[in-house]
């Protein structure tokens, strides 16, 4: 995996201190902690329904001292900005064309030296969806890593990480059990977050 914000030792600490500040200051509660042996992990993040996800992303995960990677559409990662987006963790995405992105993804992690948490939005998009995508279950079986339920909940203004999941084999149970986890929590467009 590349070298990030997060494995920057001074800027490091600096946002660490800030992130805490910021949304202690908002109002926000970060709850939970990374489980005992989920150091390399798959990490839902739901609900994603706006482009602010990403900044509160990066804060709570500096406040929980995490080690994250995020998947983004391949666009953002365009001159000049590519840099800067792989730097705050970014892994581009091409959607539109069929790549084996589940085995890299678990090869990667697997082969990672140290800790690193991989953050996948199963509605794949900030727009409107029913149809939530299974490529974080898939990666986080062939890895063999935990799934970690990740939450931001902008309605009562508080984030964190929950339970591990631990999958069963069959897919639409569980996510059906993983649905029903995430259908209390408010995104910052509640319209455009389906968990039924």
């Amino acid at each position: 995996m590349h070298r990030t914000i997060f494995t920057t030792p001074l800027v490091n600490t600096v946002l660490r201190a800030f992130s805490v500040s910021f949304l202690k200051l908002g109002g926000w509660q970060v709850e939970g902690c990374l489980p005992p042996g989920a150091s390399k992990s798959v990490l839902i993040a739901a609900p994603h329904t706006s482009n602010w996800d990403l900044p509160y992303t990066l804060m709570v995960a500096f406040t929980l001292r995490l080690n994250i990677y995020w998947m983004g559409k391949a666009q953002i990662f365009r001159p000049p900005f590519r840099g800067l987006m792989m730097w705050l963790g970014g892994i581009p995405v091409q959607r539109e064309t069929s790549n084996n992105l589940v085995a890299a993804s678990a090869a990667a992690i697997r082969a990672a030296d140290g800790p690193v948490q991989l953050i996948v939005p199963p509605e794949g998009t900030r727009s409107k969806s029913r149809q939530w995508k299974t490529g974080f279950y898939y990666i986080a079986v062939s890895a063999q890593v935990p799934i970690v339920m990740a939450y931001m909940d902008y309605e009562k203004k508080r984030s964190g990480l929950g339970a591990i999941f631990e999958p069963s084999g069959d897919i639409d149970v569980d996510m059906a059990a993983i649905k029903a986890f995430y259908a209390p929590f408010k995104g910052r467009n509640a319209n455009q977050f389906h968990a039924d």
